[in-house]
């Protein structure tokens, strides 16, 4: 039990560096300028449900990469071949390739090399192509696109693109913007303060292409008709006579004759030549200058234009030529953008969200310390003492790694807090039970350390195999409970087990105590020592009532089945906020003459918040979002005094990405406990775990079913810490039944699981009530966008407790009597043989 000085002095030097690394969280940006250059000036960033602000998630679309390939192919292809002086009938796409039929099929070999010229060296190196040519039987040649070469243009088109939105959104003044990759083809955009994304997100899906084209007389071969932003039509020549990207530089200026905004543009040397010379020789001709397959203005040339610079006008507002001006400064996308995923929170909602965020983390936190006082005393202060340090190491980590905290990350804090206490109940109920056996004060802290640090571990990799699943299948808020609870799990290992062992090891040694014993702070002992209760008389009744509720959820399940968020079944969630009381038939009304589908009205919280929901409406995720500006204005319009506070809008692809992630997660977490246990344990105590995970979960389900519940991602983080807690509540009841099963080894096996239950009572009980008080007030006071998580793993911390005693030890007990008389029967078969 001796500490080396240099081990306590490294926990000192972690502790106190964690705690000058968190601290600048509670010091306001002056306090922060008047301490010296190397105190830590990094903090935790607080996520847009906290602070407001908008959350976009944008796609590019990969397919007009490959479209727009293929139209330059079929130019390319006709001037190549014209050039080396190969005859074609026809060059023509077909479908996602390009078609060449040759004049004559022996100049097929030659055409094929010149074609190949055509394609473009990609992947590591270079040694792979973009181009693939094929021959056909009928003497023609087929171009297609290589995977490689998709992959290669599609990686360059968000990463170009990711460089034009940082620059659009930096122009039009947004401060502390995140803009970030995230897979393969999409960009996520995060914007504090925000709180109507509209023009950002018009802003952001335009591609903003701008060509310069003459006009035709009438309609006809090579010209396509155009409307500008009155509706008119012009007949634009296809082909482009200059290109938007020999632009340099747009500025807003007005018209001195009518004061009405315009746009001033000026090219580059090469462009400034091309445009003089075709404004040399089209004087009196019409010239349409296209913006996105949009004719900005089409004004006739009066004069050569050499300057190198021109106007656009076209009855723009202020802010619509300044958008302009900004978009042609930053240039033009490689290709179309489109949001998939929108999530807007008012200021006024995220500080709401912030104050009881802190107010119900707090009160739970006093709850965890009260009750480790009641149970453990003066010991208890050394347990509370590393819950906050528990806390302060967590911010301090999370201030390293530069993450965000949301309202779910407060919950991950929370939550790991009440497991973080796990380990301190498992060491003190080791010691008491050590010091009752007759041991003096360094052997019961000894033993008490050693025997619970094993169980301490597998309870902990089972609540961390859930946390991983939760992170890797997660995205925004639920990522960042992961992180959090992740965080504090491990943490507790070092606070709960190293910190307070040299503490209780100094005290012994300081105060020369030879018997370490640990009393509750009241004479009243909440789980008497030395319980004998005849748990296993009661399996038959426990496990019909398990399996009566899981069949009656899963009716529930069917009918009236869950109440899916806009996370898993798509569409529109707005959360409107009025200074009177909303009348919902007058509103429902309203917005059912939208055409816009079925259209819920729930009232939450008192009369003024109003949750409104539309159903995914038909067609792509730009259907959603026109659905949604809809939407919003026909609110304002009903009442006047509404307040969008927050807006969800999910697309169709999104929601089932996240259906089909939310239950992989479920399942492998499930698999994974399976897994861990098997090698840990042995497999009947794996199935007994696994049977009785697949019970709780169902009944969890139900839960939802019943009380009509948002089931979303929120919902899922919910179902995945319980899956990682109620294996991590039986490891430890499985740790004691293996442990007595060496100790006893002919007492049978209803006893020894009767006695493990009893010995570790104490500590099922102690710790599901220190998980149910540090959730209690954020159950009860956190809200609507934590009581998807909170609620259900109030109801789920129950019922895993109450299942490790009633379910997952008889099915062990079943299943270890079945392996006896097997093994019994085998015998006897060779004793008789």
């Amino acid at each position: 039990m001796r500490t080396s000085p240099w081990l306590a002095a490294t926990y000192v030097a972690v502790i106190v560096l964690g705690i000058l690394t968190a601290l600048p969280n509670l010091l306001s940006p002056a306090t922060l300028d008047r301490l010296p250059t190397w105190f830590p000036r990094t903090h935790v960033s607080l996520g847009l449900d906290l602070k407001g602000g908008s959350h976009l998630v944008l796609e590019v679309d990969a397919a007009s990469l490959a479209d727009e390939r293929l139209q330059s192919l079929v130019q390319d292809a006709r001037k190549a071949l014209r050039a080396a002086d190969v005859a074609t009938t026809s060059i023509r796409r077909v479908r996602d390739t390009v078609a060449v039929s040759l004049v004559d099929p022996a100049t097929r070999e030659r055409a094929a090399a010149e074609l190949r010229k055509l394609a473009n060296p990609v992947g590591l190196g270079g040694t792979a192509s973009d181009l693939e040519v094929k021959p056909v039987a009928d003497g023609s040649l087929v171009l297609s696109l290589t995977e490689a070469g998709l992959l290669d243009r599609r990686n360059a088109a968000v990463g170009q693109s990711l460089e034009i939105i940082r620059q659009r959104i930096d122009q039009v003044g947004v401060a502390e913007p995140t803009i970030q990759r995230v897979g393969a083809d999409r960009i996520l955009v995060q914007l504090p303060g925000v709180q109507d994304p509209a023009r950002i997100r018009q802003l952001l899906g335009s591609t903003a292409k701008m060509s310069f084209h003459l006009l035709a007389e009438s309609g006809g071969s090579g010209v396509t008709m155009r409307k500008d932003g009155e509706g008119r039509s012009y007949p634009v020549l296809d082909r482009v006579e200059l290109a938007g990207d020999r632009l340099t530089d747009a500025r807003v200026g007005f018209d001195p004759r009518t004061n009405e905004p315009l746009v001033s543009f000026r090219f580059d040397n090469a462009g400034a030549a091309r445009f003089g010379e075709i404004t040399k020789a089209n004087v009196g001709h019409p010239f349409a200058i296209v913006l996105d397959d949009k004719v900005l203005s089409a004004p006739v040339i009066r004069e050569p234009i050499t300057g190198g610079s021109g106007q656009i006008s076209g009855n723009f507002t202020v802010q619509q030529a300044n958008d302009l001006a900004a978009l042609l400064r930053a240039g033009a996308l490689p290709a179309k953008l489109t949001v998939i995923e929108e999530r807007t929170v008012g200021a006024d909602l995220g500080g709401d969200a912030i104050r009881m965020g802190v107010t119900t983390g707090l009160a739970g936190f006093a709850l965890v310390v009260s009750f480790m006082l009641l149970l453990y005393g003066a010991w208890g202060l050394l347990a509370n003492l590393a819950l906050g340090l528990n806390v302060v190491l967590t911010f301090a980590a999370l201030s390293l790694l530069g993450a965000t905290l949301t309202l779910p990350g407060i919950a991950g804090i929370v939550l790991g807090v009440g497991l973080a206490v796990d380990a301190n109940v498992l060491i003190n109920e080791r010691i008491r039970e050590e010091t009752a056996k007759g041991r003096g004060a360094f052997a019961a802290l000894d033993a008490g350390f050693r025997r619970a640090y094993s169980t301490i571990v597998d309870s902990n990799v089972t609540s961390l195999i859930a946390t991983v699943l939760l992170f890797w299948f997660g995205s925004g808020p639920v990522r960042g409970f992961a992180v959090t609870m992740g965080l504090g799990i491990v943490i507790s290992m070092f606070t709960a087990v190293s910190v307070v062992r040299v503490l209780m090891t100094a005290i012994v040694r300081r105060l020369r105590l030879k018997t370490l014993t640990i009393r509750p702070l009241l004479p009243i002992r909440l789980v008497p020592d030395g319980t004998k209760i005849r748990f296993m008389r009661a399996r038959f009744f426990g496990i019909g009532l398990s399996a009566v509720l899981s069949i009656a959820s899963i009716v529930l399940f069917v009918t009236p089945g869950l109440n899916y968020g806009v996370d898993f079944r798509g569409g529109i969630q707005m959360e409107v906020t009025t200074r009177t009381p909303v009348d919902l038939a007058t509103l429902r009304h309203g917005l059912d003459g939208l055409g816009l589908g079925e259209v819920t009205l729930q009232e939450f919280g008192d009369a003024t918040r109003t949750l409104v929901r539309v159903e995914r409406q038909p067609g792509d995720e730009a259907a959603q979002t026109a659905a949604a500006t809809r939407l919003k204005t026909e609110i304002t319009v009903l009442e006047p005094t509404a307040e969008i506070a927050r807006t969800e809008i999910v697309g169709p692809k999104v929601s089932g990405e996240l259906a089909t992630a939310g239950f992989l997660s479920v399942v492998l977490a499930s698999l994974a406990m399976l897994a861990y246990i098997w090698v840990r344990f042995e497999w009947p105590f794996a199935v007994g775990a696994i049977a009785t995970l697949v019970l709780d979960v169902t009944k969890t389900v139900g839960f939802f079913a019943l009380t009509g519940l948002d089931f979303n991602l929120t919902a899922i983080a919910a179902l995945l810490t319980l899956v990682g807690y109620s294996v991590n509540d039986k490891v430890v009841v499985y740790d004691r039944m293996r442990e007595n099963m060496r100790l006893y080894k002919a007492m049978p096996l209803r006893e020894i699981i009767d006695l493990s239950i009893n010995e570790t009572l104490a500590r099922s009980l102690f710790t599901s009530a220190t998980a149910f008080l540090a959730l209690l007030p954020m159950a009860i006071w956190g809200g609507s966008a934590v009581e998807s998580f909170a609620v259900p793993m109030i109801f789920g911390i129950v019922v895993a407790a109450s299942s490790s005693v009633f379910i997952a030890a008889p099915i062990l007990l079943f299943l270890g009597d079945w392996r006896s008389r097997r093994a019994a029967s085998a015998k006897a078969a060779g004793v008789s043989a």
